[in-house]
């Protein structure tokens, strides 16, 4: 007797084996795919074959792009940190394909739920720290097995699939290509081994030699620390999403490649393209840095890094993720305006800032006028440096 069992699906190389391997071992496959509004519809359909060929016993796409902007990228922006100051998190959609799969195991009524995770990366943690609490599943993990007994992971995915006279696209031969929304992150090959990555090494960005001459620029409103309007048009989070990766992405604006440490103490390196979050990330900053206060402004990283250190590590489901929300939510009650980002490539600028609640005098520029006196300044300097004065005063005094 068979057991029916979810397999959260992407049409790569792992979760395209692991569909012909769990029906070898009794299982009637239903596959998901959580579309975030990062693939195109031909992939999309693709995917949707894919599925069918392997033998899926049903196949489900799942929109969540909407989803995706408010539980990840709204928060990300008001954080305003990216993993390590590099990293944007591009792998933040797992959360939610396992909460889409999940809900589809309880329409099956099966209490079983497979992913293709390796037993080497950060992706396992996400999903099963994700799967345990939301609820009383069993983890089947296909890669994790066969890894038991094969070193060359891929190499046998790959014989394993074409023995079975289904053909393995040449991108996922060479590297494991993640693509949402968020961005693109690559893996593999050369990447691995800390090479320089070869030219199947691309996602969405434009080589230098594309770019166009004009430089671009783009207007993002923001009310309350969330970006409403493109171009003074409302706008809603995906369509902003999609416009500014389709556009930034011609000029190169997102693209490096990072090595950072990974949960289970292995380092990770990658080339990942986010010309979105980049983007909004720049001009959610230069708004944020006129309307908050010094203090806040000082303070505010250090709950930022902790959240996405939460989220990259898998605690997306813990308390603490709600706690550090509370305080980035109070954060924004002022981050209302409009900013103009720039970019002639590879890099996005953010050239003009608007916002009546900018903490500025009107008697007072910085470094231009005041409304102060020589007198004021002199005594305010005085007293501000009373401590490092008095300290090289004693230290000269006893002969050092």
């Amino acid at each position: 007797m068979s057991h029916d069992i979810v397999l959260a699906f992407s049409g790569g190389l792992d979760t395209s084996f692991c569909v012909p391997y769990l029906m070898e071992r009794g299982y009637a496959v239903h596959t998901v795919f959580v579309d975030t509004g990062g693939v195109s519809a031909d992939e999309r359909e693709y995917i949707e074959q894919r599925a069918k060929e392997l033998g899926a016993a049903s196949h489900r796409t799942v929109d969540a792009a909407q989803a995706i902007w408010d539980s990840f990228v709204t928060p990300l922006i008001w954080a305003g940190e990216f993993y390590q100051g590099q990293y944007p998190l591009l792998v933040s959609d797992r959360y939610l394909i396992v909460k889409a799969s999940l809900e589809r195991c309880d329409e099956l009524g099966t209490r079983f739920f497979a992913h293709g995770c390796t037993g080497m990366g950060n992706d396992q943690v996400r999903f099963d720290l994700t799967v345990k609490a939301l609820g009383d599943y069993t983890i089947v993990a296909p890669i994790r097995e066969i890894q038991r007994e094969h070193t060359q992971v891929r190499a046998y995915e790959q014989a394993y699939l074409e023995g079975k006279g289904f053909e393995v696209r040449a991108k996922t031969k060479h590297y494991t290509i993640n693509e949402n929304v968020l961005g693109v992150t690559i893996s593999g090959g050369e990447i691995d081994a800390w090479e320089i990555p070869g030219e199947g090494a691309v996602g969405w960005c434009a080589p230098r030699a594309e770019w166009p001459a004009e430089p671009l620029r783009v207007a993002l409103g923001f009310d309350k620390g969330v970006a409403t309007s493109l171009n003074g048009k409302p706008a809603s989070g995906p369509e902003i999403l999609g416009f500014l990766n389709r556009e930034l992405a011609k000029y190169g604006v997102g693209r490096s490649t990072y090595t950072g440490d990974t949960n289970i103490g292995l380092k990770g390196r990658i080339v990942f393209e986010a010309p979105a979050l980049t983007a909004l990330l720049t001009a959610h900053r230069a708004l944020e840095e006129t309307v908050l206060s010094k203090q806040q402004n000082r303070f505010k990283p250090e709950i930022g890094r902790k959240w996405t250190e939460v989220a990259y590590e898998g605690f997306f489901n813990d308390p603490i993720k709600a706690d550090l929300e509370a305080f980035l939510v109070s954060t924004q009650r002022k981050v209302d305006g409009k900013v103009i980002i720039e970019t002639r490539g590879g890099t996005v600028y953010a050239v003009k800032v608007e916002s009546k609640n900018i903490l500025q005098s009107a008697r007072a520029t910085y470094a231009q006028a005041a409304d102060w006196g020589v007198a004021e300044a002199e005594g305010f300097i005085k007293l501000y440096g009373m401590s490092s004065t008095l300290w090289a005063e004693v230290d000269r005094a006893n002969g050092n």
